[in-house]
């Protein structure tokens, strides 16, 4: 026996008992994190816990028929991705084997036991280099490009911890991922394909302070709520409520370079719903297909728990890839809850102790991990890159006091409260806005000044304490009716009736009225506040408030969202408010 074969056989383990995902196996020469195959079929799976001869295996596939006795065999490296040129456009699952290639080799319903590198092998990139023989390059330094879709330029970089060193060649043409591109004069070999592993955040020079929104087009939260590039983010809602739509229209809009959407643990008809209309869906600022920026992570309900549990990690680390090559990337991650519901169940079958709801102690740290990966970063290389993460939170019964929710808000800067009250209603996006907020309005204030208004921040703290003032009223006229108030409040109530039909209510399926830029979002906002302002001075002049709430520009104020030209539309509707209402004294 070879002394290679011989090493094998002792990594090699015997599984000693099955409870779902998480096996069991003894004699198994293994270290915390590694991948092994576990039994006949090979499944693959990852070490979570060692204990004396006795090694736990979180699996990532159906174990039914696994049985005891059966072997186990470990390659001794911790979970890891493929990077590389060919991830955009491309549709994975939880541990990145790509769907649409297991598909072609088996139909739609996928063995066990199968996998398939994360980008393709065979497939031949035009490599442009961008450095020369004698030129110095470092860690994480770029050495070349690549055009990976119509819109996007792969850089190949020097993956982090080479030596690094000067350049010996840099060969042009057309290569596979795994061939040579650059040599240096070391006897390093860099390659446009690279592995890193999912539960360890690539190196980074500096975080810094993010000063730039994430323009999202959604008026309710560039206006009221705004997250920054390189911010994190919460949208907790019931079922029904909207998250999901809103995290696509975040994934279609957000002025992101690169979006990763990971589906984790939602419904397959939800997933199918995005697999099926992005790569048909135009990007509204290129007029290329949306795909060409995208990388879809698609873990349902119904695939392995396990795989669950470590999609969010494999999703970020694509994206911590992009971000080191400079660029804005946007993580949507659809839902957390259900990634800690994998946690949970992989925890009770642990036998760990349990904390709040039978969620694992070590809840909130694996939250703050993932959230922590987020922000605006130096790169090693010496370029700027953010990845900004929307995190969805399901909470049962909406009940946002549950574990989940009350961890995610004591890490998050900005919260989009949904309410499934709202949603009944029919008022869309059903973001709650008495109990959202955003931690991240003083550092954005100085862009919105710079690049929209300089009175952007009065604007918005007029319209929300408006909305403030309407909720207190709201409990009085509850009991006393809305006639019994003076007038001055009603009309306040009905300048917050505006605000919430007119500027809040956004509807995603008109062509205009789904995305709404900075400049139409302060624009609408101050013809709302041209009519309170106006309707205020009638009122101190003695016209009744019945008058005022009849004039017939008022109601043109719900259609400023649908207007194409909407500069030429408000400028006339402000005119015609200001003329109404100045003929009535």
């Amino acid at each position: 026996m070879s002394q290679a074969t011989q090493t094998d056989a002792e990594q090699d383990g015997v599984i000693e008992s099955v409870s779902g995902p998480v096996v069991t196996a003894t004699d198994l020469a293994a270290k915390m994190n590694d991948v092994v195959y576990v039994g006949d079929e090979g499944l693959m799976g990852e070490v979570i816990e060692i204990e004396g001869n006795i090694t736990t295996i979180q699996v990532y596939e159906e174990t039914s028929d696994v049985a005891p006795g059966e072997p186990v065999e470990n390659t001794g490296e911790p979970l890891s991705v493929d990077l590389g040129p060919g991830m955009l456009d491309s549709i994975y699952d939880g541990v990145q084997r790509p769907l649409d290639v297991l598909e072609e080799q088996m139909g739609a319903f996928l063995d066990r036991g199968v996998d398939a590198p994360g980008i393709d092998l065979e497939k031949e990139w035009g490599f442009e280099p961008t450095v020369s023989a004698g030129d110095e390059v470092a860690s994480g330094d770029v050495v070349g490009v690549v055009e990976e879709t119509v819109q996007i330029d792969h850089k190949v970089l020097v993956p982090p911890g080479y030596e690094g060193g000067t350049v010996e060649e840099a060969r042009e043409g057309a290569f596979t991922v795994d061939e040579a591109v650059v040599t240096l004069e070391n006897g390093e070999e860099i390659a446009m394909r690279q592995e890193w592993p999912v539960r360890e955040p690539r190196p980074t020079a500096e975080k810094e302070t993010p000063t730039t929104p994430l323009v999202s087009g959604q008026r309710i939260l560039d206006g009221l709520f705004p997250i920054a590039k390189g911010g994190t983010a919460a949208i907790p809602g019931p079922f029904g409520s909207g998250k999901t739509v809103t995290q696509h229209q975040l994934a279609k809009w957000a002025d992101a370079d690169i979006v990763v959407y990971v589906g984790c643990g939602e419904r397959g008809n939800e997933m199918t719903e995005v697999i099926e209309d992005f790569p048909e869906l135009e990007d509204p600022i290129t007029g290329n297909p949306l795909m060409s920026r995208t990388c879809l992570i698609a873990n349902t309900s119904n695939m392995p728990v396990a795989a669950r549990e470590s999609c969010v990690y494999t999703g970020i680390t694509i994206a911590e890839y992009y971000r080191d090559m400079g660029y804005d990337v946007a993580l949507m991650a659809d839902s957390t809850s259900r990634w800690a519901e994998a946690m949970r169940e992989i925890s009770s079958r642990l036998e760990e102790m349990p904390g709040e709801e039978g969620y694992p102690a070590y809840l909130a740290a694996r939250l703050s991990e993932f959230y922590e990966r987020a922000g605006k970063f130096q790169n090693i290389n010496g370029t700027e890159g953010s990845i900004s993460v929307i995190g969805a939170v399901s909470p049962p019964g909406g009940d946002f006091s549950e574990p989940v929710t009350q961890n995610t808000l004591r890490i998050v800067k900005t919260f989009w409260a949904l309410d499934a009250d709202l949603a009944e209603r029919r008022h869309f996006p059903s973001i709650n806005w008495n109990e959202s907020y955003s931690l991240y309005q003083d550092q954005l204030d100085p862009w919105f000044k710079d690049n929209v208004a300089d009175d952007w921040p009065e604007r918005r703290q007029w319209a929300v304490d408006t909305l403030d003032e309407e909720n207190e009223l709201q409990e009085i006229v509850q009991l006393v009716g809305k006639d019994a108030l003076p007038e001055d409040q009603q009309l306040t109530l009905e300048v917050a009736r505006y605000l919430r039909e007119a500027y809040l209510q956004q509807n995603a399926f008109h062509d205009v009225d789904t995305y709404c830029e900075p400049e139409k979002t302060y624009r609408m906002l101050g013809a709302i506040k041209t009519f309170n302002d106006e309707a205020f001075e009638a009122l101190e002049a003695g016209v009744p408030v019945e008058e005022i709430q009849d004039i017939d520009a008022a109601p043109r104020l719900n259609r400023m969202g649908t207007a194409e030209d909407y500069h030429e539309f408000i400028d006339e509707l402000e005119s015609n408010i200001a003329a109404q209402l100045e003929e009535k004294y």
